[in-house]
């Protein structure tokens, strides 16, 4: 038998507790030679919050589904499927698929520190803004563009009786 990567289903938001619950059942099922890895992707995240405050979270990049590495036979399959908060696993027809290696350096590349950190925020199109830092601080405007991974927003600024677009960074902007 070989180990391979398999993907289980759970009740989203339930992925931390299914991880739990299966490292306590290979534990007491004996299993620990064929159960290998169990892992939740996850990517850090930094949300832009009110008045331009960065705070970094972990999300996770797949709610509903947890990581398994292990030899798959009938002991181990019936031990994680009938686990607390496991669906199933991912596969055709309810046969188990493995994750290929490149589907799985695929999913641990976006996990990994050096993977780019992504920027959230709550800013959307046509939303009324104040500048409340830079060279235009004070003056109101519509945001026109929103850019995540550049933490970046274009707003529609209003100087001299026209409507001028303007780049400025998450933390430059704040809502009216």
């Amino acid at each position: 038998m070989t180990k391979k990567w398999y993907v289980l289903h759970t009740y989203s938001g339930y992925e931390n507790k299914v991880k739990k619950n299966l490292e306590t059942r290979i534990e007491t099922m004996g299993l620990e030679n064929n159960v290998f890895g169990i892992e939740i992707p996850t990517e850090v995240v930094t949300e832009i919050k009110e008045g331009g405050r960065r705070v970094e979270t972990e999300r996770k990049v797949f709610p509903g589904y947890v990581l398994v590495r292990m030899e798959l036979d009938d002991r181990c399959w019936a031990a994680v499927r009938n686990t607390p908060g496991v669906t199933g696993f991912v596969g055709s027809q309810g046969n188990p698929a493995p994750l290929t290696r490149e589907e799985f350096n695929k999913i641990m590349k976006r996990t990994s520190p050096e993977a780019p950190k992504k920027t959230s925020t709550s800013l959307e199109v046509g939303q009324a803004i104040k500048v409340v830092s830079g060279p235009l601080a004070e003056f109101d405007g519509v945001v026109s563009e929103v850019s995540p991974d550049a933490g970046k927003v274009k707003v529609l600024v209003s100087i001299f009786g026209r409507e001028t677009p303007v780049e400025l960074s998450f933390d430059q902007v704040a809502r009216v």
